[in-house]
């Protein structure tokens, strides 16, 4: 076959366009499968520069040089060493899920966004992608803040001498600290214009001057000899508070007091620290784990170099931090720690080490958020999630660089410098880039739930309880660090959830929801055991057929409401024979049905087989449609009659000027637009035209549904019924439900408890209890013979009243004679008083029609008693002409025949 040799695919489906972004390159899959666009530039980062080096400098940051004495100062070294451990303990978890992610398949761009997105879907990637881009906003703020920081420790003007000390140079105060962020941040807008390569060119050589700024302090605590300073900060009104501190060097005291905590007033928010505090601060350190991830779209292999890089460099920087504590704690005393961040060019044999590697590793920092926020915001605009507002973000320039997404990236940025301090937006950084962390195990976790056969990760160090641990941790951490931030930033979370979902965004990605609802439904089917089915459980589970849905709409959108939460099966029998033909035409023809279903808005499956006959296709699907304890007791036909059928598509608005399943422009349909779906379904039968089913078939197929104790219903007229569609606002307060429960074709039967009368109560009930059928009124209507000699026909009202109050159903009670009309019936046209004649008068049958056009014309849907079909063929014509006789010109009317016990009296 030629199929076996087709190419995998990788997204998408023939027929679709959609396009895929990388970091830095847009890829487009064209509407022809077999060609694909070329990436405008290829891939150049290895592992070493494109994870290493820029997960190392983001996780060292400015916390490193600037805030490891805050830490220390403040917890202690046990509770400091305490926080380094849990919160590597929390990055662990959630890199072992992305290893596991990165390794399952090809990584496009935007990094965890991608992983996230294409993992758990639209609604959950879209929503935590928008929050992990503003979780690197926020932090490329709080890096540009404490690299301002930095720069007024050396070049600020002293609070007491003014100019004093030649470089001190630069007033101080909240705006001066927002003009000098937002020159920084002009900077780092500038080189992220340029592009990604000039970035990753300056990150190994600024690693460098780290790494030298770094050998400098372990040199200094050996070289430098014990000093004291006095440090001054500003105080309440004019006042100048001043503190005494010292460096000790390597002394065995110094490390004793520094071991428990000691929080204190802050010196630069003015309050006093906590565990949950200085963690939250401390934490920054670990958002850097995903800058390699983030730069999914420029590595060369990005399923390779992401865990690999990520781990050698998280391993790294975590013996890095615990040295830093350990030297601090036993050369400084807790005074100096707490007084003053940049303690570190004091004690240097050359300060300036310090000051370069402080800059550096702040301007970098700040430079791979905004240029990882970019990315990820350029990926949520080409995938079209959130419309209009981010349409501009998809702008490249010709090198494939996203300079309208780091134009955003720069406006919302800027306006995080507001905030004026480090430490005051250092909690809501954590918050956010924990709650993405929690989102990254959450993904991994689903998919080791699903148990999907191609989650195939190579990387094997992992499971479900270290995905689980990652996901608690996370929501601990943040509730621990800010209940209010932590709060705030889920229901803003789940916002964005609901805003997509309401957009109803479909892709070809993969849904996890899908694979997990498949993974649940099949366990809940194996335990819908059959033997245990209850008749007070009972619900109608519908089998529609369906022959053209042209002509069915109406009969469609009814029976959606008749199905009172059970299965609604649309079944369609194409005539032929697989043997004759080179494929299963079948299978072709799903998207067109499904896209008719999700047209019509009703909440239905669609099962279609390929038969000789469509007696033999019917059975078909009545005996396999459906699973274990879900599958059809009710079978539901269109009438067999000389209507002229209506065409539905050209009534309805809904089918004529957009195209189906598809929103805004773009959109992911399935390849079913509108003149696709209208071409596939032929025009609706001319009266003349012949017949694919003969009325001996016809009423075959109700006898074999009988046979196989299914219920049987039959629709006429409801192409007149309207108010049924998903926008309809029908609530049924002025329709009427008309319900005759006796066999009108048989006066001498007065049993109104009998198994088919039962069920057309039932089924009239659950009409009744439909969203646009609540409000309607429901009327029974009892055929009595007033002028019979034995008057039982008075026990018997009082009898059906009784019942209908034990079976709970609100209806007024009709009392029909049909003297008149019994006078035309053969008395002596019946076998053994059961079986109905098929030699009916046809002045009883016209005698019927009448009684029912008298007392249900007004009504909205009739349900009539549907006598069991003759046993034998050569009656089928005149059964169905009986019918047809009853029923004329009747309006919607549903012929039932039931089967089964429906009812239940008993608690």
């Amino acid at each position: 076959m030629s199929n076996e040799r087709s190419p995998l695919i990788t997204s998408g489906v023939c027929g679709l366009s959609m396009a895929v972004a990388t970091c830095g390159t847009v890829v487009d899959t064209s509407p022809d499968c077999t060609s694909r666009t070329p990436s405008k530039e290829p891939r150049k980062l290895n592992t070493f520069f494109g994870v290493m080096v820029p997960t190392i400098l983001s996780m060292f940051s400015i916390v490193l040089f600037l805030r490891t004495g805050f830490v220390v100062g403040h917890a202690g070294l046990l509770q400091g060493l305490l926080m380094v451990v849990v919160a590597y303990i929390i990055i662990t978890l959630t890199i072992l899920s992305i290893c596991a992610i990165s390794t399952n398949g090809a990584i496009q761009g935007g990094g965890a966004y991608y992983m996230i997105s294409r993992s758990l879907g639209p609604e959950f990637g879209g929503s935590i992608g928008l929050m992990f881009f503003l979780a690197k906003v926020f932090a490329c703020g709080e890096y540009v803040l404490g690299l301002v920081e930095a720069i007024l420790d050396v070049f600020g003007m002293d609070a007491e001498t003014s100019m004093s000390e030649g470089v001190r140079v630069l007033p101080q105060g909240y705006w001066y600290t927002v003009l000098y962020s937002s020159v920084i941040l002009l900077l780092c807008l500038v080189v992220c214009l340029v592009g990604a390569h000039i970035y990753s060119r300056m990150a190994f050589g600024i690693l460098l001057l780290v790494t030298v700024s770094l050998l400098s302090v372990f040199v200094s605590s050996v070289a430098v000899k014990p000093l004291d300073f006095v440090i001054s900060h500003p105080g309440p009104g004019n006042q100048t508070l001043r503190y005494n501190a010292s460096y000790t060097g390597f002394n065995v005291t110094t490390l004793k007091n520094n071991l428990g905590s000691g929080y204190s007033l802050d010196y630069s928010t003015n309050t006093v620290m906590s565990f949950a505090t200085v963690f939250a601060i401390m934490f920054t350190s670990c958002t850097g784990i995903m800058a390699g991830a983030n730069m999914s779209g420029d590595l060369e292999t990005p399923s390779v170099s992401i865990p690999k890089g990520t781990i050698v460099a998280v391993i790294y920087t975590f013996i890095v931090y615990i040295l830093f504590f350990l030297l601090v704690s036993a050369t400084c005393d807790r005074t100096l720690l707490i007084q003053d961040y940049g303690f570190l060019q004091r004690i240097n044999i050359w300060p300036p080490f310090v000051t370069i590697g402080i800059y550096c590793g702040a301007l970098f920092a700040a430079m791979c958020s905004m240029i990882g926020a970019s990315r990820i915001l350029h990926a949520l605009a080409v995938d079209q999630l959130f419309g209009l507002p981010l349409a501009p973000a998809t702008i490249t320039t010709s090198s494939g660089n996203p300079w309208m997404a780091v134009l955003y990236t720069w406006g919302l940025a800027q306006g995080v410098v507001f905030a004026g301090q480090l430490n005051a937006v250092a909690s809501l950084v954590t918050v956010f880039y924990l709650l993405a962390y929690a989102a990254v195990d959450l993904a991994c976790l689903a998919l080791e739930w699903a148990s999907a056969p191609n989650f195939r990760p190579t990387f094997q160090f992992f499971s479900w309880h270290t995905c689980l641990l990652g996901i608690l941790s996370c929501l601990v951490m943040m509730f621990v660090i800010n209940p209010v931030y932590s709060s705030g930033s889920i229901v803003l979370l789940l916002l964005l959830l609901l805003f997509l979902h309401y957009r109803s965004p479909t892709s070809s990605w993969g849904y996890i929801s899908q694979a997990l609802i498949f993974h649940q439904v099949r366990k809940y089917l194996l335990m819908l055991d059959v033997r245990k089915d209850h008749v007070k459980f009972w619900r109608p589970q519908v089998l529609l057929m369906v022959a053209n849905p042209r002509s069915s709409c109406q009969l469609i959108l009814f029976v959606n409401q008749l199905k009172k939460g059970g299965l609604y099966v649309l079944g369609h029998v194409q005539l032929g024979d697989l043997d004759s033909l080179p494929s299963d035409p079948v299978q072709q023809q799903y998207n067109f049905w499904l896209s008719l279903v999700d047209k019509l808005g009703v909440k239905a499956f669609v099962d279609l087989t390929l038969s000789p006959s469509v007696r033999q296709g019917t059975q078909h699907l009545l005996r396999i449609t459906g699973l274990g304890g879900m599958k059809p007791n009710t079978l539901i036909l269109g009438f067999y009659d000389s209507c002229t059928p209506e065409d539905f598509f050209l009534q309805d608005t809904a089918f004529c000027g957009t195209s189906v399943g598809q929103g805004p422009e773009g959109e992911y349909n399935f390849g079913v637009d509108l003149p696709s779906l209208q071409a596939h379904f032929p025009p609706v039968r001319h009266v003349e035209s012949p017949r694919w089913l003969s009325p001996e078939e016809y009423v075959g197929i109700i006898a074999d549904a009988v046979k196989m104790n299914k219920n049987v219903c039959l629709g006429r007229y409801f192409f007149h019924l309207e108010g049924e569609g998903k926008q309809s606002k029908v609530d049924g307060s002025e329709r009427t439900i008309d319900v005759w429960p006796l066999n009108l074709l048989q006066p001498g039967c007065r049993d109104y408890q009998d198994v088919c009368s039962l069920f057309l109560l039932q089924m009239a009930c659950v009409l009744n209890m439909s969203s646009k059928w609540r409000h309607a009124r429901m009327r029974i209507f009892l055929n009595v013979e007033t002028e019979s000699s034995d008057q039982g026909w008075v026990v018997d009202e009082e009898t059906f009243r009784e019942l209908l109050k034990k079976l709970r159903i609100r209806a007024s009670i009709k009392i029909v004679p049909w003297d008149s009309v019994v006078q035309h019936h053969d008395q002596t046209a019946t076998e053994g008083g059961k079986e109905q004649s098929h030699a009916l008068s046809d002045h009883f049958l016209s005698a019927v029609n009448s009684m029912l056009m008298e007392h249900s014309s007004q009504a909205a849907v009739r349900f009539l008693y549907l006598p069991r079909p003759p046993a034998h063929h050569s009656h089928s014509q005149t059964y169905l002409a009986q019918l047809e006789a009853v029923t004329n010109g009747l309006g919607p009317t549903l012929l039932i025949h039931g089967v089964t016990p429906v009812t239940y009296t008993d608690l």
